[in-house]
């Protein structure tokens, strides 16, 4: 995944309403997140499966942050 790729879907992570990213379920989120940055940047399946495999292990990590902001 490319720098380029990862600050997108940090940025897409800070301004996504709490609410979205503490009430999808697992599936839903990263499903969510991708088509995000894949309307932001072509992806090939390659990239893509990385960019979902890599959302998965960070789940518990964005949905700290966006509990985090609710308080």
């Amino acid at each position: 995944m490319t720098p380029t790729i990862m600050r997108q879907l940090w940025s897409t992570v800070e301004t996504t309403q709490t609410v979205t990213l503490l009430q999808l379920d697992d599936d839903s989120l990263v499903e969510w997140l991708v088509k995000q940055i894949t309307n932001q940047a072509f992806l090939d399946a390659e990239e893509t499966d990385f960019l979902c495999a890599y959302i998965y292990t960070r789940l518990n990590l964005i949905r700290d942050m966006a509990y985090e902001r609710q308080q």
